[in-house]
Parts: structure tokens; C-alpha cells; sequence
């Protein structure tokens, strides 16, 4: 069998441990009065239920052109926000969308932080002569100055966040988008992820073996058909499996 020369990681819920709630009322409250910094006006409750709306549409405009069955499209964020200040009468610079959403994501966060010994990992597999890579379900509004934040972004040889290329794991054009820009071998890598669909399902239909953790934030599932299976967060044993591969 192929050496694993390719580290494919997902983020949340297998480097990162997050959890946010979007559907706090203080959420809106703070995220109204972001917005009348740019003399925008809203009701918080109406904030919501706009966003929720602007969201919906997007979703249906991605969908709609779907080439198939498999696809699963994904929006950016940053059009939401665009309309939100549009529906204010603003025409939002970049730079006003980015505040935004930066404060969108920093009050809708009750904590953001690295699953013990990441870092370690990282480190010793960049040691050892793998690549490493990111493959996540993000928007890159929130995601790039996370991973800035975490320490993470120079540990990888390539970042692929869903919302850049307008369609998400287990989407099988997400994988293939990662492996034909970086002409990988599927043989040679292994996707590590916490998620039996996104994750592992999508990274087996890519001819990826796998790495499968259940983490405090993986979904409800049976678990998944992997090449290893972890039952609970184990970062040291992560390492071990992948330095030996």
C-alpha cells in the first residue's frame, strides 16, 4: 500500500472545539448595533428573521444550479450581508461587510479554542515530511482570522474552505478540487474528520482512506466504515496512527 504522503484535516470538531449559538436574542441585539454604526437600522428580532430569509435565498440560487443529485452547494455569507446593508440603503464596502461579519461570528461564539496537543501534531507531522491540508465546511468570512487567531494557517500547505469554491464535503467536487490542484495521489492520502457523512462517506467516494474521530461535536450517527476509528477525542493517538502511515 501507498505511504501516506497527504494529511487531509476537517477543522471544526477535529482540530477545533466551537460551539456558538446564532439564535440568541443578544446575538441580534449586538449585531443591530453593529450595523447602526453604518446608519443601518434595525430591529434585532427583524435582523433575524431578514438574515434568515437573505440565507434561504441564496441557498435556492446555489441549488438551482446544481448539476446533480450529489451536489451540495454552499453559500457566502458575504452576499447576506451585502443585501442586510442593501435593504438599509447602504452599499456596503468589503471592508464594512468583513467588520460585520467579524462581529457576527465573535458574539455568536460562546467559546473557540484547540482540541489538546494540535499544535504537537501538526508540528511533528510537518517534522516527519507530510503535507498537510485543510478541507472544511466554513465560511471564509469567519474561518481565515480564526485560524490566524488559533495559530493554525502556517501549518498548512493549502486551505480549502467550502464557501470559496460554492460547494461542501461530502460534495464530490470538493475532494476533487483539493486532489487535482495539488495533483495528489488519492492513494497516498488520508482524510481526518469527526463527521461520518461530510468527512468520511465524501473522502471514500474520493478513493481517500480515513480517519475517523468522535468528538464532542460530532453529529448523532452510528459510526462510519473508516480505515481507524477513534470512539472519543484522542490527539496523541491521531498522531501515532498518522506518523506510522
Amino acid at each position: 500500500m501507498t505511504s501516506v504522503r497527504n494529511c487531509i484535516f476537517d477543522l471544526y470538531g477535529t482540530l477545533v472545539d466551537i460551539h456558538t449559538d446564532e439564535e440568541s436574542p443578544e446575538v441580534w441585539r449586538m449585531l443591530a448595533a453593529e450595523f447602526a454604526r453604518y446608519d443601518v437600522d434595525f430591529v434585532p428580532g427583524d435582523l433575524h428573521a431578514h438574515y434568515l430569509r437573505f440565507v434561504r435565498q441564496e441557498e435556492a440560487i446555489m441549488l438551482a444550479a446544481c448539476p446533480d443529485s450529489s451536489c451540495l452547494p454552499e453559500i457566502q455569507l458575504e452576499n447576506v450581508f451585502h443585501k442586510l446593508f442593501a435593504l438599509g440603503g447602504v452599499s456596503a464596502t468589503e471592508d464594512a461587510v468583513a467588520a460585520i461579519g467579524k462581529t457576527f461570528r465573535e458574539v455568536s461564539t460562546e467559546y473557540i479554542r484547540l482540541y489538546d496537543g494540535v499544535p504537537e501534531l501538526l508540528a511533528a507531522l510537518r517534522q516527519a515530511g507530510k503535507k498537510l491540508w485543510l478541507l472544511s465546511n466554513a465560511q471564509r468570512l469567519f474561518t481565515a482570522w480564526e485560524l490566524d487567531r488559533l495559530g493554525l494557517t502556517d501549518y498548512f500547505d493549502g486551505i480549502y474552505l467550502s464557501s470559496d469554491y460554492g460547494f461542501k464535503k461530502p460534495d464530490p467536487r470538493f475532494f476533487r478540487k483539493l486532489l487535482e490542484d495539488q495533483a495528489i495521489d488519492a492513494q497516498s492520502a488520508i482524510m481526518i474528520g469527526n463527521d461520518g457523512t461530510c468527512d468520511i462517506e465524501g473522502a471514500k467516494n474520493a478513493g481517500l482512506r480515513t480517519l475517523y474521530i468522535r468528538s464532542n461535536i460530532s453529529p448523532e450517527e452510528a459510526l462510519p466504515e473508516a480505515d481507524y476509528i477513534l470512539t472519543e477525542m484522542n490527539i496523541p493517538r491521531v498522531q501515532e496512527i498518522l506518523l506510522r502511515e
